[in-house]
């Protein structure tokens, strides 16, 4: 009996054994004289499509399709799931003329066909048409469901519209379809990175009074987008707001809220934080710990960050290249060069690979401390290692340059500069390099550097400025 067969396909879609679905499927009206239906054949393909054989899914779908006394006929299930592969192919516009051909299939419209071509059309950047398709699916009778406004939701806030996405939740509320914790949490991401976290919370309180219930995802995002934008109080607020509304604060926005308060100088309320999360049951990870060092560092407190080091090692939590990195910052604020470049070894016995973050804390120390050879040696190691400079370590080896009187030198790394990606871009800290073309009178080619620095929209500071 078919049904026998619909256990086995999908047995072999869990097994990922696409191939042997397919030939049991032209084997059942041969070997085993049972004719295979459109359940069947809606069995394999999406066995297929799961795989992501999309070209193989279409032959399987042409052939099944199109063969003589087939006993198959698409139903709305099969041509979905045809949208699907042709839009996972990025062949949108044929994906327009299947869905179009669905009404002379005497095949109903209903929501996910609409949705697949959405999601197809999104993808494309196709926005405007995906819009019209919304507006033609309520004109044929066929409601979208939260799901379907999602879709459109997710790729306005991916193209930046997001006051035309906030106009379709608004009409979601018209319309009595209430946003999911998918609508809102799209929405809300989208505004926390365009900044507008006035707006974020607004909705989030909004979601509230519905009755939409806001998750982890949703408060931590909001969280932090606040501390991004040095809210850091506004953003311990949600917090408190979390915990009054039944949700457990995780690890992740616990570091976000130490780390915010850090650097908003609230280096009091971040240690009454740290002591509330560990009276909470809250168990510090990697993350938390790290952030905790971070603070420290940042207040001088060498000696405490490495206590809690210490701590962090023994409660199993193992310390990353950001952990160290702190700490070498740290080292070097306080002048001990020295515990910096043990810290750097401990990371390698401690098998914590060097990255570009690590490579630039350790040669803007180096320059600060007049060190350059040195720093020059760990400048080539990172090039050697395939580890791209970033701007803060070209900064710094520039400005040692400079200090050592080597302008030259300086000027053709500064060139060298300008050749790599956009993350290694020159900014006004690296345009010391006008200090010292000034004082050796060489105006002209100050100008040019500040001509070339105003073409790339870097504004130079008063203190570049005053040179002139």
């Amino acid at each position: 009996m078919e049904k026998c067969f619909l256990v086995i396909f999908k047995a072999y879609g869990r097994a990922h054994f696409p191939d042997k679905a397919v030939d049991l499927f032209h084997k059942m009206p041969h070997d085993f004289r049972c004719i295979p239906t459109i359940k069947s054949f809606n069995s394999v393909l999406n066995v297929i499509i799961k795989e992501g054989f999309y070209h193989r899914a279409l032959d399987f779908y042409n052939r099944s399709v199109n063969a003589k006394n087939n006993n198959i006929s698409p139903n709305v299930l099969t041509l979905n799931l045809l949208l699907k592969v042709l839009c996972k192919l990025g062949w949108v516009d044929r994906t327009v003329e299947v869905f179009r051909e669905m009404p002379v299939r005497i095949c109903p419209s209903d929501v996910y066909p609409y949705c697949t071509l959405m999601v197809g059309l999104c993808k494309e950047d196709r926005i405007d048409e995906t819009v019209s398709l919304l507006d033609e699916m309520q004109t044929e009778g066929c409601f979208p469901s939260p799901v379907t406004f999602n879709v459109l939701i997710n790729g306005l806030c991916k193209k930046g519209d997001l006051a035309r996405a906030a106009k379709l939740v608004e009409n979601m509320f018209l319309k009595g379809c209430c946003p999911n914790q998918v609508t809102s949490n799209t929405l809300i991401h989208g505004l926390c990175i365009k900044g507008k976290l006035d707006e974020a919370v607004s909705l989030l309180d909004r979601m509230v009074s519905v009755n939409c219930i806001p998750n982890d995802i949703t408060y931590g995002t909001i969280v932090n987008g606040l501390v991004k934008q040095g809210r850091a109080e506004d953003a311990v607020q949600v917090m408190i707001s979390m915990h009054e509304r039944g949700h457990g604060v995780s690890e992740y926005v616990y570091s976000a809220l130490i780390s915010g308060l850090f650097k908003g100088d609230k280096s009091e309320d971040a240690r009454k934080l740290w002591t509330q999360m560990m009276e909470k049951g809250c168990k510090p990870n990697t993350v938390v710990y790290s952030a905790l060092i971070d603070g420290l560092c940042r207040e001088g407190k060498t000696n405490e960050a490495e206590e809690v080091l210490s701590e962090m090692i023994d409660k199993g939590c193992t310390p990353t290249v950001y952990t160290y990195s702190s700490l070498m910052m740290g080292s070097f604020k306080a002048g001990n060069c020295h515990k910096a470049a043990k810290l750097w070894k401990d990371m390698a016995e401690h098998e914590c690979i060097h990255n570009k973050v690590c490579y630039s804390v350790l040669i803007h120390g180096l320059c600060e401390a007049g060190n350059l050879s040195e720093a020059m040696m760990m400048w080539r190691d990172m090039l050697d290692k395939g580890c791209k400079p970033d701007a803060v370590a070209y900064s710094s080896v520039i400005q040692g340059l400079c200090n050592a009187g080597s302008i030259e030198e300086a000027l053709k790394l500064f060139h060298e500069m300008l050749c790599q990606e956009t993350e290694s871009q020159p900014d006004v800290i690296t345009y010391i390099l006008f200090n010292d073309l000034c004082n050796q009178t060489n105006i002209s080619r100050a100008i040019d550097l500040l001509n070339n620095m105003l073409d790339r929209a870097c504004d130079p500071d008063i203190a570049r400025a005053i040179y002139f």
